[in-house]
Order: structure tokens, then sequence, then C-alpha cells
């Protein structure tokens, strides 16, 4: 069976390879210029080369971003740019604006998709980038599961893409002026201060110091900040609908977020090919998706949730239950001993979660901590300290440790 890409996030080299090892087929990632992600490290063209090697030598892809909304001014450099990165022999680019693609087009033979910045809503724009050349399309994001299906239904010859996880933008396919509004800062050229999330009153001209609170109701919601994406509980339908990649926001997180996310993500599509007419999705891996930092969870315009007061999120902070706390550097099978790199502070008899690619995490109450000369200790706290401790079942090397907050 023609399997469905899971297209994940990497803001450096180490989240890179994080998603890969844990069970991406593709990733998608910035390089210095061009990209719409100016908070990730992003990627140097020597950084590039070594995690195009890395991806390719697992039979992965790397898709580069060229989203921006260009001025003129901002063409300077991108053809040279372009060749290099077919040179690198990155799989695919991802752009919004007519005139990068041209740019691209004629510069290299590296396919072209087009970005959720496209604001790509209907089939004739489908078809219209399709005849232009484009090998896919990352629709926007306020289609519905019906509008998406009607879509692939009608177009044929160029894949579709869907973002199925990760923060929402407040406005039309992440097309804002706000930032730049408020800040300076400016959102269509990578530097997004997300001040949809801020927390906001309304002060009323005549009462100057008086505040009163934006309220969400049924009747509507004037709240800026959403909700995130997830459709992990619906990853069947989107297969069945026939989309061809499953995208997961977020070039500016964690590796450990990406690990658990892109871990959760990949045991259920492999457990709906295995069995595709029986399949029967696991709310357990939603609850691991839950163990990383984020907010309240919506399926966005799918099902049309954020269309009203269920897609608004009450609250400006992040829900974080767990502490990432470690990573295993090694294991000792005849010593029954880890070797860990410390993430997070962690003591003697903590109780922590170890997870690793495709399998089930397990408790395990650290026991016999010590440091790199063999002396006892009972607490980690130097950053990226290496400790090992007594276990007495095996882990894999790059296998994470979380610990629930108290």
């Amino acid at each position: 069976m023609d399997r469905v890409e899971l297209l994940a996030p990497a803001g450096d080299l180490e989240k890179l390879k994080t998603a890969i090892d844990y069970g991406a087929d593709a990733v998608y990632l910035g390089g210095e210029a061009f990209g719409l992600r100016t908070a990730s490290k992003n990627f140097s063209r020597e950084a590039m080369e070594e995690g195009v090697r890395y991806a390719h030598a697992r039979g992965k892809k790397i898709h580069v971003t060229l989203n921006i909304v260009p001025h003129d001014k901002d063409f300077a450099g991108l053809d040279d740019y372009v060749k290099s990165l077919e040179e690198i022999g990155v799989d695919a680019v991802i752009v919004s604006d007519p005139g990068m693609f041209q740019h691209v087009k004629n510069a290299s033979n590296i396919p072209i998709h087009m970005s959720t910045q496209g604001s790509i809503t209907n089939s004739d724009t489908v078809r219209f980038w399709r005849d232009l050349g484009a090998e896919r399309v990352v629709l926007a994001r306020e289609l519905s599961m019906e509008e998406i299906e009607e879509i692939v239904e009608n177009v044929e010859g160029i894949e579709i893409e869907t973002f199925v996880h990760g923060a929402m933008c407040m406005s039309y396919s992440g097309r804002c002026l706000l930032s730049n509004y408020m800040t300076g800062r400016d959102a269509n050229h990578g530097d997004c201060a997300q001040p949809c999330r801020y927390k906001y009153h309304l002060v009323e001209e005549n009462r100057p110091g008086e505040y009163f609170p934006i309220d969400s109701t049924e009747e509507g919601s004037f709240i800026l900040n959403s909700k995130d994406l997830s459709m992990i509980g619906h990853l069947d339908e989107l297969i069945e609908a026939g989309i061809r990649s499953f995208k997961i926001e977020g070039r500016v997180k964690s590796a450990y977020y990406l690990a658990t996310v892109i871990r959760s993500y990949r045991m259920a599509i492999d457990a709906y090919y295995d069995d595709p007419e029986h399949y029967v999705y696991d709310p357990s891996l939603f609850e691991e998706i839950k163990k990383v930092s984020h907010r309240d969870f919506t399926t966005g315009f799918y099902y049309g949730e954020a269309k009203d007061a269920e897609g608004i999120s009450d609250s400006t902070t992040y829900i974080r239950d767990y502490d990432f706390v470690g990573v295993v550097l090694d294991y000792d099978e005849e010593a029954e001993r880890v070797t860990i790199e410390q993430r997070n502070r962690v003591f003697e008899g903590d109780t922590v979660e170890i997870f690793g690619p495709g399998k089930k995490h397990f408790l395990w109450t650290i026991e016999d901590m010590r440091d790199e000369d063999g002396e006892p200790i009972d607490v980690a706290n130097k950053a990226r300290q290496v400790f090992t401790a007594h276990l007495d079942r095996p882990v894999d090397r790059k296998d994470m440790i979380r610990k629930k907050i108290d």
C-alpha cells in the first residue's frame, strides 16, 4: 500500500535527527534565508548537508522552506541559493509566492511544494499550481474535511498535504500583520511575535484604567488565542480522504516535543496500515501527546470547531505536566546500568517514564545514581550532566526520560 507521509519540523540538526529517529518519513526545515521561522536556529549549508546525508541514509526526505512573502530586495541571491540546495540534494522546496515559484523553477529541477501561506482553498487553484509544475500543495488550514475530500476527488496528478498537529494561527493561512503593527516584527518574513497569544482586556475611551475582560461564549468569540490542532484521533479518515502527507507544526519546538508527538503519530499510522479494515484508534497515544507542553486541543476547521468558541483557548499559558529529564546514551546489559545525559534536574528515588521510538513507555524508579567517576550522587542538577543508574531492563540509545511534575 502506498503509505501516507509523516512530515515533521526541525529547527536544527539535533531536532532533525530526533524527528527521523522517532518515525518521521520526511523533515522540513529552513536555511539561513527565505524561510518563515527566524526564531528557530535554522540550518547552515554544512548542517543541511549533514542533515540530508542522515535522512537519505535512512530512506527519508528533506524539504526546505522558501515561504516568505518576498519584496523585490528579497530575491537577491535566491537563484544561487536554490542551486546550492539542488547540489546538496534536498528533495523539495516549499514556497508561497508565484515569483519565488518561478525563480526556483528557472534555477533548478527541485520539486516544488506550495505552502499553506499560498491560501489554497479550491480545486481550480490546485489545478493552476499543478499545471505550472508544482508536485504538491499544502492546503489552507481553513478547509473542512468535506472540502478537502472534494479537492482530492476533483484534481489528479498532484499530492495534497495538510496540517494534522500543532499551533493554529488566528489569521487566514498565516498571513498576518498584527505582529508588524504591534511590535515591528514581520510575520511574513518569519519573525512573528505571536501577539495573538497575548492576554487582552478592553479599555473604554472615557474610563481609562478600567479593564474589561474579553469573553468567549456560545454566541461568538472575539479572542485571538486559538487552541492547538490535533487530528491523531481521525487519521483513518484523513488517509481515506486521499491526503498524501500529514504535516506537524513546530520548528521552534524542542527535540523532546518532536520525539513525543512524532512517536504517537507514527504508531497510529502504522497501526492503521497493519489492518485498515479493523483499525481502532488508541486513545493512549493522545494521552502521550499531552505529556509535552501544549494548549488545549481542537480539530481546527476539519469539523468546524475553529469557527466557534470551541476552537478558542481560554488561557494564554501552556499546559505542562511533565519535565524532560534525560536521554539515554548507553545501556550495559551485563552490569544492568544505564548511562543518561541529564536535561532537567532529577533525583535518586524519582519515579520517571522511559519511552522510545515505536514502543510503549514504562515506569522506573531511579536508584544507585553515580557520576562519571563512579561516585554516588543523589541528584543530577548540572546542565547535561552524565550519570549512571541501576536499571534491570534493556533500553536503547536515544530513548528519552520524563518526570511528572508534582
